[in-house]
C-alpha cells in the first residue's frame, strides 16, 4: 500500500481510546488490566499476558526465580504515571492483596522505566512479552502477578481503508469489534 502513510504515537492507553474515537487515529494498541475494556470504539483481543517484576542485575531479588506481591511491597517502584491504565494494573493488584508500596519515579514510557531501575533507583513490573527487549535488568515471576489483556482497537463508526487493510493483515475480519 505505497500511498498509505504510517505516524506511530506513542501514549497512555486511554488517550490513544479518545483520539481513536475522535477520529484523530485510525488503529491503536492498548495494554489493560483484565476488568476493563475499550469504550466507545470497537476492540478486539490480541493476547492476555502477566506482569513480571523487573529489578537491577545487583538488586538482592535478582537471584529469586519467583517473588510475590507482598515482598516487593517494600521495595520502591518505577512505574507509570497514576490514573493510567497501566499503572492501574498494578495499582489494583496490590490494593486486592491488601497492600501498600511506594512509588518513588513516574515515567511514561516501558524503555524510561528499565533505565531508571537499571542503576537500582527502584523496580518495576512490566508486561513479560516485553521485557526480552530491554537490556541491563533481571526479570523475576510474580506468583500473584496481574495479568493484562492486549487489544488492537478502531473506530466502531468508520473504518479508512488503510485501517480496514491493517485489521485484515492482523486477520480481523470485517465484522469483528
Amino acid at each position: 500500500y505505497p500511498q498509505v502513510r504510517i505516524r506511530l504515537r506513542v501514549a497512555a492507553s486511554d488517550d490513544l481510546v479518545e483520539q481513536v474515537r475522535e477520529g484523530a487515529i485510525d488503529v491503536a494498541f492498548l495494554g489493560l488490566p483484565t476488568t476493563a475494556r475499550p469504550q466507545g470504539v470497537a476492540a478486539h483481543e490480541l493476547a492476555r499476558d502477566r506482569l513480571v517484576a523487573v529489578v537491577a542485575p545487583d538488586h538482592p531479588l535478582a537471584g529469586e526465580s519467583e517473588v510475590d506481591l507482598r515482598r516487593l511491597s517494600s521495595e520502591v517502584f518505577v512505574d507509570l504515571p497514576a490514573g493510567t491504565a497501566g499503572r492501574a494494573q498494578s495499582d489494583l493488584a496490590f490494593e486486592a492483596a491488601g497492600l501498600g508500596r511506594v512509588v518513588g519515579f513516574e515515567v511514561t514510557s516501558a524503555d524510561f522505566i528499565a533505565r531508571l531501575v537499571r542503576p537500582g533507583l527502584g523496580v518495576a513490573m512490566l508486561p513479560s512479552a516485553y521485557v526480552p527487549h530491554l537490556a541491563g535488568v533481571v526479570t523475576i515471576e510474580v506468583a500473584d502477578a496481574p495479568a493484562r489483556v492486549e487489544y488492537v482497537i478502531w473506530s466502531r463508526f468508520s473504518r479508512t481503508p488503510a485501517a480496514t487493510a491493517f485489521l485484515a493483515a492482523l486477520d480481523i475480519p470485517a465484522a469483528d469489534g
